[in-house]
């Protein structure tokens, strides 16, 4: 099992953090290398099994589902469906912890799956530092960080 973790102090408060990253749809309006989504059978975002459905910016499809989502313990949980990476048994989960030292918050982002061993440490390196690194680096320009 392939393990992928990074986290990350974004200089706003974890509530504000997570009204930006909470909406399972609302990748395209936070994350740089997505282009659109949507949620399959129009179904509410935060819906627990949900379905996003989205392009990347190269034009690569990813369908992901909801597997999790807490505003009380602010993560979610999701699993990657279909996608192009050769990997299976995808499962991730994006956290924010409050900082009580100021307007901070921890983020962390981390994922398992399986995958062939020769593929492994270019899945790991590309999804901690284009994906989970890409989208703590948008979270924390957008909040003056």
């Amino acid at each position: 099992m392939a393990r992928v973790y990074t986290s990350t102090v974004i200089g706003a408060s974890a509530e504000r953090v997570w009204e930006r990253v909470r909406d399972f749809n609302a990748l395209p309006r936070w994350h740089p290398r997505i282009r659109d989504s949507r949620i399959e059978d129009a179904l509410p975002s935060d819906k627990v099994g949900c379905i996003r459905n989205f392009n990347l910016q190269n034009g690569d499809n990813i369908r992901e589902q909801l597997l999790g989502l807490s505003d009380h313990d602010l993560f979610c949980t999701y699993a990657i469906l279909e996608s192009p990476m050769p990997l299976a048994d995808y499962v991730a989960t994006l956290r924010l912890t409050p900082i009580t030292d100021g307007e901070r918050c921890f983020a962390e982002w981390s994922a398992e799956f399986s995958c062939d061993p020769d593929d492994e440490e270019d899945l790991v390196d590309g999804i901690g530092n284009n994906v989970f690194q890409g989208g703590f680096d948008a979270l924390k320009r957008h909040f003056g960080g």
